[in-house]
């Protein structure tokens, strides 16, 4: 297969192992406005680079002017406007950013621009969301539950966690009300509620809560009567944020301080992303448990799937940046190949569906050995 021009849209953590895993098969443009990663990728790889404000349209439509495919590894806050911009310049995307808006509201857009836009493409939402797409062709689902976290090996007080993402999209998980499906009825609760101690190999007790991760699951396979998504963090950590969260430590509307107004969520998250970075060879893993439970012809089917990764020593690079990285790369290889050119905006559950792709996606993850164990009952 011939080369094709990628243009990766931020290069933080994600977006590097996002860059450097498309290198190797691709011409690979990364933009942002963080010199120091570009820095990084164009000393170390081939890799083309270039300082931009992905915050402006008209610099994102010149970058992307000649890319056969656009990745956007922005944070969220940003997904929404640059996923639009990159469709209204008629390119395919895939994107990773967990936006708060509904991108299917650009469905009708790319559509229109012949523009194939592949969504959460990331770890989770991602692969839950294949894999529900996967077995709803094969059985029917009468429960789905999935459980994930990323944490560090070596915990601190007092937190108890470093965000292997951008923290500003953290603070957003832990304050966006969280949806979920019981009894055929859409419920709503507060982010961090109901939680409840777990145990996984390798790791330990881990302590789940509510967060509103299930997303285009909500609509796309609204006929399972049971679904919900929950963060795992270490015991301890949600204890504290809710303090903060109580305190008033996240609200949106400004305080007057020394006659300047000020955010408060603004201020905390100036600190928290301050104690929530991850020094670059510390070590981490993501941990996810996807549970399914229906009937396939009449006969009854339990299946889970079991994620554990790690910090990788060698590439030096993140679980985290792993896990949705190369899950990105990932579709970005469907379309690439020619694998899936489906018209529109396409969240993975949708992508799933389709066995070829499927196999595809688990197949390229375990080239990189992200390896799911299976158990089927």
């Amino acid at each position: 297969m011939a080369k094709k021009r990628v243009v990766v849209l931020g290069a933080g953590m994600i977006g590097k192992a996002i860059a450097i895993d498309l290198a190797g098969k691709h011409s690979v443009l990364a933009a942002d406005i963080d010199q120091r990663s570009l820095d990084f990728l164009s000393s170390n790889y081939d890799i083309d680079t270039i300082g931009v404000n992905l915050m402006q349209d008209d610099a994102i439509q010149k970058v992307v002017s000649d890319a056969d495919l656009v990745v956007s590894a922005v944070p969220g806050f940003m997904g929404y406007d640059v996923l639009r911009t990159v469709i209204e310049s008629g390119k395919n995307i895939v994107d990773i950013s967990f936006m708060p808006e509904d991108y299917m509201d650009l469905n009708n857009l790319a559509a229109q621009k012949g523009v194939t836009a592949i969504t959460d493409s990331g770890v989770a939402p991602g692969m839950p969301n294949l894999i529900a797409g996967y077995y709803n062709e094969r059985m029917e689902i009468e429960d789905f539950t999935y459980y994930v976290g990323g944490l560090p090996h070596v915990k601190v007080y007092p937190f108890y966690y470093k965000a292997p993402f951008s923290p500003i999209d953290v603070v957003e998980e832990y304050t966006r009300p969280a949806r979920f499906i019981e009894k055929g009825k859409r419920m709503v609760k507060p982010a961090m509620s109901d939680p409840e101690l777990l145990f996984f190999d390798r790791v330990g007790t881990l302590e789940a809560f509510y967060t509103d991760g299930l997303r285009s699951l909500l609509i796309n396979m609204s006929h399972i009567p049971n679904m919900k998504e929950k963060t795992l963090r270490y015991p301890g950590h949600i204890q504290l944020i809710q303090a903060l969260q109580t305190a008033g430590f996240f609200d949106k509307e400004p305080l007057t301080v020394n006659n300047r107004a000020i955010r408060p969520i603004d201020f905390t998250s100036k600190v928290l992303i301050r104690d929530w970075q991850l020094d670059p060879d510390e070590r981490e893993f993501t941990v996810m448990r996807i549970e399914l439970a229906g009937n396939e012809d009449g006969t009854p089917r339990k299946i889970v799937y079991e994620l554990y990764d790690s910090y990788d020593e060698k590439a030096k690079i993140s679980s985290m940046a792993r896990t949705t990285g190369f899950t990105a790369t990932a579709n970005a290889g469907l379309i690439l190949e020619g694998r899936f050119s489906g018209r529109g905006v396409f969240p993975p559950e949708l992508i799933g569906m389709d066995e070829e792709c499927f196999d595809y996606v688990m197949e390229y993850l375990a080239e990189r050995k992200i390896n799911f164990q299976v158990s089927v009952s």
